[in-house]
């Protein structure tokens, strides 16, 4: 159940849609930035009639001109390689936006089945408790036990009544939650019931830090300092000379003013190269703003990785404690049911009061809510480890 509703996430939602539509943007930015160092060519004939003194002269010009403008030394390199940057920071954050939504999935699925299955307990609860109250009702005719006994179990049934509805409600929310991740109308969605999954040990030593390498923001703030790398080097080879090349070729019949037929074939090729002496300290500065960019850039690199470490620590500690509280919220229910069912013998005996019975429940009922969200808990602590270490993203 839970992979098919990953499989239309991946499939509809539109978060993600924008994502791969801003990868194959970048793409073609890249494109556009290999192509940048080829030359181009226009295509521009014209022609022209003139009269005078009853002479009429008519000229045309097909020409086909070609244009080369490579600019500074080291000019297009730095910019095709920064494009190449800007794309792969596109697909990473691809990655964050597809792992973020299996996330998402994941844990509203989970918590779906948590509140199912805190229903089942509740509604179990509120049926047993129910006798309960019937039985103390007639012991309360009988004239063995106060109304207050009665009020008090009669309270605690109605608390957990507003409970179900609670949890009805909340199973509502949850599905609608879902539902704008698929990007589907409001519908229930199906699922399993959840059963008792182990909850497997984890370690520090299961984890290598090299898994850190396959993180979006790692990759992404890796990227983006290479971007800012080779931004610099372009701001810096706008110190060199650039070098420009203009020419044309075509069939004209006018020659400075002279019409000739037939026309003939000219051709002109114009070269040069500029150098940079004085741009009232742009050049400076744009290197100047590009090299504190890049140191920046690698500022944050450092502190993402710093935080990319501390949640993948969070997200052990959580698996841990959940897997350590597993077995003591396990014998919690044993012992608390055991306690419940020895009060309410005593108290047909005469030997306990109803405050005691009541506790005993209301114990019993925590302890078993407790359980249920411990189990949660462990599945979302895996959930974040999955996120902690880059979501599969490779």
């Amino acid at each position: 159940m839970l992979q098919r509703l990953i499989d239309t996430a991946l499939m509809r939602n539109t978060d993600l849609q924008a994502a791969r539509i801003a990868v194959e943007q970048s793409e073609v930015a890249l494109k556009m930035a290999q192509k940048a160092i080829l030359p181009s060519f226009y295509f521009s004939p014209s022609g022209s009639i003139a009269n005078f003194n009853s002479n009429t002269s008519k000229t045309y010009d097909v020409p086909l001109q070609m244009n080369w403008n490579p600019g500074p030394i080291g000019n297009y390199t730095n910019k095709k390689r920064a494009a190449r940057a800007v794309m792969l920071q596109s697909e990473a954050r691809q990655d964050a936006v597809r792992a973020n939504l299996i996330s998402a999935v994941a844990q509203h699925y989970c918590l779906l089945q948590l509140l199912d299955r805190q229903l089942g307990i509740l509604t179990a609860t509120d049926s047993l408790w129910n006798a309960s109250l019937d039985a103390q009702k007639i012991l309360w005719q009988n004239g063995k036990i106060y109304s207050t006994a009665v009020n008090q179990q009669e309270a605690s049934c109605l608390n957990v009544k507003t409970q179900i509805v609670d949890t009805r409600r909340n199973i509502r929310t949850i599905e609608n939650e879902i539902c704008r991740l698929l990007a589907i109308h409001p519908q229930h969605i199906e699922r399993n019931q959840w059963g008792r999954h182990p909850i497997l040990p984890m370690t520090a030593e299961n984890i290598s830090a090299a898994l850190l390498a396959n993180r979006p923001d790692v990759r992404m703030a890796d990227y983006a300092m290479e971007e800012a790398f080779y931004n610099m080097q372009a701001a810096r080879a706008a110190f060199y000379p650039g070098l420009s090349l203009s020419g044309s070729v075509g069939w004209t019949n006018s020659a400075g003013g002279l019409e000739i037929n037939p026309g003939k074939i000219l051709s002109s090729i114009i070269g040069s190269i500029a150098q940079p002496l004085f741009a009232r300290g742009q050049l400076k500065g744009n290197l100047e703003i590009a090299r504190l960019n890049c140191e920046n850039l690698r500022n944050q690199y450092v502190q993402t990785v710093v935080n990319a470490g501390n949640q993948v620590n969070e997200a052990l500690a959580d698996c841990q404690a959940a897997g350590e509280k597993h077995g003591y919220y396990l014998r919690q229910v044993e012992v608390m049911r055991d306690a419940y069912r020895g009060t309410h013998e005593l108290m047909d005996n005469g030997k306990a009061t109803y405050l005691e019975v009541i506790t005993a429940q209301e114990s019993l009922l925590s302890a078993q809510l407790n359980e249920a969200m411990n189990l949660y808990d462990a599945s979302c602590g895996v959930i974040e480890l999955y996120i902690a270490l880059g979501g599969a993203a490779r």
